[in-house]
């Protein structure tokens, strides 16, 4: 068969096909022409796939027939099904995607914490620019405590929830600057490190540590999934790989923005456990268990249930019916 021949025969077939599959509204005798032409295509497929194998030509009809085939038998899944596998195979899928980028934040974060707290704390000028003495024993023994207390239990939850979930999702939506998500984690690496000093300076570094690890755990480490997750995205316009870098980057986009969605119950868990836990006069076993407990059970379905959906094919990104019939790559 001479390939040149048929793709010189068949390209106005081709082009009527390409125009009927994109059209948005399709009257009773173009469906009819649409599943004549179709049939036709396939046929003309089988034809280069055998005497030519894969060629620039097939590929093009392929994606003619994948979208002419959506066109004609794709169908919304129901809301009640969507729902499901977003939380069971997206959303896990989609944190698994960051485990070691958030990793990599995590540690991050520790260094400039740790370091900022020991440099302030060993330093009495440092701990003098931070505040006059009376204020800095003040913070220490009063205000650093009262924090967590001075407002009713779910009014203060409420309160922590919504502002970390705007954190996040300004760490996933605007990572694609590649600043943003590195600026919040330094911002927030730095204020917990001289809040640190100054407790470890005052000899209070006891409290510190009871007051923040309930809600700690769980919350630092959606705020290193956010800056993970924005910092991937980034990463997908630097580097596309054969694709260009529109599509890697809305590829990205689509799979890692469910994190910010994912992550607003995250951080409604850590609200509770920071407005309902965090304040108590119970011992400190029990209300750091209780926050460990809370990261333990994201952790699961971050890390098991994402690798099982990663494992399945998912990647957190919509089906093709969704996105649309992906675009052919030269290389």
């Amino acid at each position: 068969m001479d390939l040149d021949a048929l793709t010189a025969a068949r390209r106005e077939e081709w082009a009527r096909l390409d125009e009927l599959g994109r059209r948005r509204r399709l009257s009773g005798p173009e469906v009819d022409e649409l599943v004549t032409r179709y049939r036709a295509a396939s046929a003309d497929l089988a034809d280069i796939k055998t005497s030519a194998g894969r060629t620039d030509q097939g590929d093009h009809v392929s994606i003619l027939l994948a979208r002419t085939r959506l066109r004609l038998t794709g169908v919304r899944d129901n809301v009640l099904k969507q729902v499901p596998r977003f939380f069971v195979r997206q959303l896990p899928a989609a944190l698994y995607r960051v485990r070691w980028m958030t990793v990599a934040v995590a540690v991050f974060f520790v260094a400039v914490s740790t370091l900022v707290a020991l440099w302030i704390s060993g330093d009495p000028a440092a701990v003098a620019a931070l505040g006059s003495e009376s204020q800095l024993q003040d913070y220490a023994d009063e205000q650093f405590v009262s924090y967590y207390r001075e407002n009713p239990n779910a009014i203060f939850a409420g309160t922590v929830w919504t502002n970390n979930a705007w954190i996040a999702a300004q760490c996933v939506l605007f990572g694609v600057t590649g600043f943003w998500p590195v600026m919040v984690i330094m911002q927030n690496a730095v204020g917990v490190g001289s809040s640190a000093a100054i407790m470890i300076a005052f000899d209070r570094a006891d409290v510190f540590f009871q007051f923040i690890l309930p809600h700690g755990l769980l919350e630092l480490t959606a705020i290193f999934v956010a800056g993970a997750a924005g910092l991937q995205i980034f990463w997908a316009w630097v580097a596309p790989g054969r694709r260009t870098r529109a599509a890697a980057l809305a590829a990205a986009g689509r799979s890692l923005a469910t994190v910010a969605v994912g992550l607003v119950f995250a951080l409604a868990l850590s609200g509770v456990v920071e407005g309902f836990v965090t304040p108590r006069d119970w011992p400190w076993p029990v209300k750091i268990a209780i926050g460990a407990a809370a990261l333990g059970v994201f952790l699961f379905y971050m890390l098991i249930m994402g690798r099982r959906a990663a494992r399945a094919g998912e990647t957190g990104d919509l089906t093709e019916y969704e996105a649309g019939t992906p675009t052919l790559t030269a290389g």
